[in-house]
């Protein structure tokens, strides 16, 4: 599997360098590279980034900034020169967050933290089902000032909504505030990553391709990132 990465930094030679640590490692491609988060923006509306490298202290936007407003956020090694935004940075959920001058040993380090990531998703994606569900299992969602049931069962797809997900049902939907991350942590086995801004429940399948899958009239993208893994499980 290769990941692909975006560098967005206003320094040229800090770009370049992130770029030649990636050449030494065969499982990481570089789509692009730019010097604002303004022309990240654009990227990512057109390509899908398994990893992106944000440079923080930027000119008109601050990395930090530009990565709380993604609605569909890649996997983010935060480089700076500025012990100041550690703390802010791992509040995102950052892999890592690496002080400059960046060196290859501190840079594989990060790599590594990424790696561990992306096997435990794979883990969970690939993780046998069981005929043993409790149809009446049930979580508890926050929902205008009310602590509102759902059953598990009644669930057809989890989607992510920046810092809130919508769970979708036969008949309704549900919005609370949550990460798509720990929301999944709330479910049964039977609930599978296939995209880092979906989840679907592998019980209300109806067809799939390499591509994507459907669930009643929708069709939710399969990551690429997740894709090898979910075919080799649905087949």
């Amino acid at each position: 599997m290769t990941y692909k990465c975006l560098i967005v930094d206003d320094e040229k030679l800090a770009r370049g360098l992130i770029k030649t640590h990636l050449s030494q490692l065969d499982d990481f491609e570089v789509i692009a590279s730019c010097s604002s988060a303004i022309e990240a923006s654009k990227i990512l509306q057109s390509e899908t980034i398994d990893l992106l490298f944000l440079d923080i202290e930027m000119p008109v936007l601050k990395g930090t900034d530009f990565f709380k407003n993604l609605v569909q956020r890649p996997q983010v090694i935060f480089t700076t020169a500025y012990r100041d935004y550690a703390v802010e940075g791992f509040e995102l959920n950052a892999v890592d967050y690496i002080l400059k001058p960046i060196t290859f040993q501190r840079f594989f380090n990060a790599i590594e933290k990424f790696r561990t990531i992306q096997r435990a998703n794979v883990a969970n994606a690939l993780e046998i089902p069981t005929s043993n569900h409790q149809k009446d299992a049930f979580i508890y969602i926050r929902k205008e000032r009310k602590q509102v049931k759902v059953y598990l069962d009644a669930i057809l797809y989890i989607e992510s909504l920046k810092d809130y997900v919508k769970i979708h049902l036969a008949e309704e939907n549900h919005v609370t505030k949550s990460s798509i991350s720990a929301f999944e942590k709330k479910l049964d086995e039977r609930f599978i990553r296939v995209h880092r801004s979906y989840i679907i429940n592998k019980d209300k399948i109806t067809a799939y391709t390499k591509n994507d899958i459907e669930i009643e009239l929708a069709e939710i993208p399969i990551g690429e990132s997740f894709r090898e893994n979910i075919t080799a499980l649905l087949t």
